[in-house]
């Protein structure tokens, strides 16, 4: 059996709304990309949109996983609309896959940009109703 390893950075996390999307995956590791990315609130702030940049990137928080084929496929299923499948490098310079999308998309409907918060997870956590 042939496993994958991805890179899971947004609503998938462990704690976050779909992380059961990831089945019973195993977890690997905390990881970091090194930072050459940005960090979108896709669709009024429902799941991230991640895009790699020539500049002004940060690093991205996430989790390292390996994933079955079955498990994997399930996951893109999935996924938002216009999210793919796409290379990340970690800060130890492995690559590995995780989900991304479009730039242009971004642009085209001015979803706020949350890099600043430092990953999805301290987005959703310091955005969320007071109780």
């Amino acid at each position: 059996m042939t496993v994958k390893r991805i890179f899971i950075c947004g609503s998938a996390l462990q704690g976050q709304p779909d992380h059961g999307n990831l089945q019973s995956a195993t977890f690997i590791k905390p990881a970091h990309t090194r930072p050459l990315y940005r960090l979108h609130a896709a669709g009024e702030g429902w799941h991230p949109a991640i895009y790699e940049v020539a500049q002004g990137g940060i690093s991205i928080p996430g989790e390292v996983y390996e994933l079955t084929p079955e498990q994997y496929d399930y996951l893109l299923a999935n996924e938002p609309p216009h999210m793919y499948p796409g290379d990340v490098v970690l800060e130890e310079g492995d690559t590995l896959t995780a989900m991304l999308y479009p730039q242009e998309l971004v642009e085209q409907y001015h979803w706020p940009d949350i890099s600043h918060y430092g990953g999805w997870a301290a987005y959703k956590a310091a955005t969320a109703p007071s109780q």
